[in-house]
């Protein structure tokens, strides 16, 4: 997922697309442990995107980032 399609979402679909990549990279880590993962680059893929979400979230708590910003950008 690209950054410029993080800031258009607004705080709830932050945490639900964190909470979505979290059991995404579960399930990747177990398939890792059970030799049965295809392409091992998918866990540095969604480790980076987790963290870049983490960022926007920390954003609008610090409030450099306000919800008024991701309605904005979604016109």
């Amino acid at each position: 997922m690209k950054r410029a399609e993080l800031t258009g979402m607004n705080q709830a679909e932050l945490e639900s697309k964190l909470q979505d990549n979290k059991e995404a990279l579960r399930n990747l880590r177990f398939q890792k442990s059970m030799h049965q993962l295809e392409n091992p680059l998918q866990l540095r893929h969604l480790r980076r995107e987790i963290a870049q979400i983490n960022t926007v979230l920390k954003e609008f708590e610090l409030n450099i980032r306000t919800s008024g910003e991701a309605e904005a950008a979604d016109e």
